[in-house]
């Protein structure tokens, strides 16, 4: 019975560390996750003010153009 036991707190042991291991694994994958969704939105973020500033067009005409506000044209 004793050696039944010694077994599985072994077992529960070798688990314990690989789930510790997997944890933190995930955590670092997150990390690195965030890290390129924030260079991402970088990009866009200077794509779209390149846009804007290259467009000609006021800032209320883009904010009315991107909220959907019929233009006078219309």
């Amino acid at each position: 019975m004793a050696r039944k036991r010694m077994a599985l707190d072994e077992k529960i042991d070798k688990a314990q560390a690989e789930a510790i291991s997997a944890k933190q694994k995930y955590e670092k994958a997150l990390e690195e996750l965030d890290k390129l969704l924030t260079k991402r939105r970088e990009l866009e973020n200077q794509e779209l003010l390149k846009a804007f500033t290259s467009s000609g067009k006021s800032l209320q005409e883009v904010l009315d153009f991107l909220n959907g506000v019929p233009s006078d044209d219309e």
